[in-house]
């Protein structure tokens, strides 16, 4: 590694640093971020110091330890919001949503139709065509209640012809 003999080794952590904060960038999680602050500081350390090559590797394991305990410690206490919780839960979505069943419920099971999608479905015994509510889901399955008796919390329900 003749190459390295002109490289002052602050660089080479600097370079680390920023190599890892772009990898941050590239794979999810948020984890190389702080390994690449570790870096990044054991780079000003060595700029300061000039330490040699096995306190430096001593230095950004400590650190990054350091580190990262202490970020997962901040936002486990206070994590961030997120301005829409349920993005990545689609079933979680439907929820309080209306839809219509597309293949009777029969002995609790049957299917729901709900926008372009078409889903299983657990519930009371309904003909096809019914209104549903959707209550909750479990797995990949929906729990609907039918919207008549769903009247009383102002849910549109079908009114009696005189």
């Amino acid at each position: 590694m003749d190459w390295l003999d002109g490289l002052d080794a602050y660089w080479v952590w600097f370079a680390i640093g920023l190599v890892l904060a772009g990898a941050e960038m590239v794979v999810p999680g948020v984890y190389l971020i702080w390994l690449a602050l570790a870096a990044l500081a054991t780079g000003a350390l060595v700029y300061v110091f000039d330490p040699g090559i096995a306190l430096q590797i001593v230095n950004f394991v400590f650190l990054s330890l350091i580190i990262v305990s202490a970020a997962r410690r901040i936002l486990t206490e206070t994590p961030i919001a997120s301005t829409d919780p349920l993005l990545n839960n689609r079933m979680g979505r439907l929820v309080g949503q209306t839809g219509t069943v597309a293949v009777a419920i029969e002995h609790g099971e049957g299917r729901v139709r709900q926008g372009d999608s078409e889903w299983s479905a657990r519930g009371p015994e309904l003909p096809a065509g019914a209104r549903v509510r959707i209550t909750g889901f479990d797995g990949g399955t929906l729990i609907v209640e039918p919207l008549a008796l769903l009247a009383g919390d102002g849910a549109t329900a079908p009114k009696d012809a005189p």
